[in-house]
């Protein structure tokens, strides 16, 4: 699955939570309304150009999830969306993946209480295999983390993510 089957998949449930869903992307061919029919905006714009002009907006019961799996737009968004009062701020990505990202947010100067105001890997565990799967399991997620309700997060186990076991 691609980062666009994800976001599609995540479009939908926030939207069936009754969410205003923004999708920003700075490729064009990605961010079109036709890939992206329920979100109320489809922007294309660098993420964390649109979090600096917007991000003031964005309070505790905000969610920012960023799903590209590539740097030079993770790294940019995540530390953008950190200079806000987002409520939530995920990221999607293996283990190993979230690993070099934490080595490039510190290169970036975000410290130990930026860090743990990122939920990556994105999601609760559990065991969601699909886009749509993954996408309640990060809806989930969002839902515990704004309700402060104790939940098995990805980012406090080991093992395999989404769907890797049997």
């Amino acid at each position: 699955f691609g980062a666009v089957d994800f976001t599609a998949a995540l479009a939908r449930a926030a939207k069936l939570l009754g969410y205003h869903v923004t999708v920003c992307d700075a490729r064009a061919v990605f961010a079109t309304r036709a890939r992206f029919p329920m979100a109320d905006d489809v922007v294309c714009e660098w993420p964390n150009r649109f979090l600096e002009r917007d991000g003031d907006r964005l309070g505790p019961r905000d969610a920012v999830c960023v799903l590209t799996h590539d740097a030079k737009f993770d790294v940019p968004a995540i530390v953008a969306a950190l200079d806000t009062r987002v409520g939530y701020l995920g990221a999607m990505g293996s283990r190993r993946t979230h690993a070099e990202r934490v080595d490039r947010l510190r290169e970036a100067g975000v410290d130990d209480v930026g860090l743990r105001r990122l939920h990556a890997p994105i999601g609760l565990d559990l065991g969601a295999r699909t886009p749509e799967e993954t996408a309640i399991a990060i809806c989930a997620e969002i839902i515990a983390s704004r309700t402060g309700r104790d939940a098995p997060a990805l980012r406090d186990s080991t093992g395999p993510i989404h769907g890797a076991r049997a």
